[in-house]
């Protein structure tokens, strides 16, 4: 096996977190500010849920998996338009043109939507005109315009190959400078995980730091900080034994290709660590199990200074929020299957659909609640059918 870089852990802490012991707030105990943006619904415009959510100048660009569709809206959710399949050029040697997602891309000042369909690259402009196309070039020279960055050019590669004949090694991230390895973590080889249906990578998290990133290997409870020199240990989380995968669950051969069976016997095992994100003291993620109750706490804030635990499903409307959820974790699965969309240190970006609002809504009937203008609207002439919704929370710096 080759070198791996070694991981700084001097500075790990260790935070035992038991999710029965989560509490509730207020909105306003976490955010000074809530804005709700209902996207315009027309004949052309609706669609399903945001499965992506970008910000290109002052609009917001969101894919929908469901119409296999990128519609552009402003920041008001007035509608602008829409690409989908009519706008790519036919290819009839290409069966499959379908397109999973896209980029935002800046020439000249311009922001463009970058998308790969077949064997071309797409670029519109944000009013969905094509201003080019050119054909995908399959080059041993990895093109590294899409990766995540650091401020100073520095890229993050989670799939970088070091060739060695047959004995090829890949790295679960890697930060690479003018195209050149830094340093490396977490090697393996394809073999590795022959037969086995786990995923055994990781991932990387946009908190709005950029210098900074965190990155979390599955099947540990481990967030590291990531910078242009090295990947750090930042903290451990300990779970109830109940909660916890076996130490040896991502190396031991005797699991290999049994994950889900394990799952299934094992319900309240936490199998993921997932959206994590810093912001100021607080400490935001997510776990998954096999368990679907409404009643289990899986989104949490953890604040590192008081070492209070908060549950984001028990976070309680207030005037802040217009007496409206933040989340469809109560009712809903936006939230629980992508979490926030957008993590800066100003604003945090997430979505949940007219049916999740007008519930909400129908629940204050008898409470006498006030709303804006926007929202009156909305809810004078919409529906649960309606297109989804952008909430923008203010975080408090705390």
């Amino acid at each position: 096996m080759a070198q791996d870089s070694k991981i700084d852990s001097t500075g790990m802490i260790t935070l035992r977190i038991d999710p029965n012991s989560a509490r509730g707030a207020a909105v306003s105990q976490f955010f000074d500010e809530v804005i709700f943006t209902p996207l315009e619904t027309t004949k052309e415009s609706l669609f399903g849920s945001i499965n992506s959510l970008k910000i290109a100048d002052d609009n917001y660009v969101i894919y929908d998996w469901e119409t296999k569709a990128v519609l552009i809206f402003t920041k008001a959710g007035k509608y602008v338009a829409k690409i989908n399949a009519n706008k790519i050029e036919k290819d009839p040697k290409v069966k499959d043109q379908s397109f999973y997602g896209f980029n935002i891309k800046k020439e000249d000042g311009q922001s463009l939507i970058e998308i790969s369909s077949g064997k071309q690259i797409y670029y519109f402009d944000l009013t969905a005109k094509l201003v080019k196309k050119v054909p995908i070039v399959k080059d041993k020279q990895k093109d590294y315009t899409n990766y995540k960055k650091f401020s100073d050019g520095t890229v993050i590669d989670q799939a970088f190959l070091e060739e060695s004949g047959k004995d090829s090694i890949y790295y679960n991230v890697s930060i690479l400078k003018d195209g050149k390895r830094v340093e490396s973590y977490f090697p393996y080889r394809t073999a590795d995980h022959k037969g086995d249906e786990r995923w055994h990578g990781g991932r990387v998290y946009d908190y709005g730091n950029p210098d900074g990133y965190l990155f979390i290997k599955n099947f540990y409870y481990n967030i590291y900080k990531l910078t242009a020199k090295k990947l750090s240990l930042a903290y451990r989380i300990l779970f109830p034994a109940s909660n916890s995968l076996p130490m040896d669950y991502d190396t031991n051969p005797i699991y290999k290709g049994k994950g889900y069976d394990y799952y299934e016997k094992n319900r309240d095992v936490f199998y993921d660590l997932a959206n994590s994100y810093l912001h100021f003291n607080n400490l935001y993620f997510q776990v998954r199990n096999w368990n679907w109750s409404r009643d289990e706490k899986k989104a949490f804030i953890y604040n590192l200074k008081t070492t209070e635990l908060t549950s984001i499903a028990d976070i309680e409307p207030d005037s802040t929020s217009q007496f409206l959820p933040i989340t469809d974790l109560a009712s809903q699965y936006d939230f629980t299957n992508k979490g926030f969309h957008i993590v800066t240190p100003e604003c945090f970006y997430t979505s949940y659909s007219s049916l999740t609002l007008f519930t909400a809504k129908e629940q204050n009937e008898d409470k006498n609640r006030k709303y804006n203008a926007a929202l009156t609207e909305y809810f004078k002439t919409q529906n649960k059918k309606s297109n989804p919704i952008i909430i923008q929370l203010k975080p408090k710096k705390i």
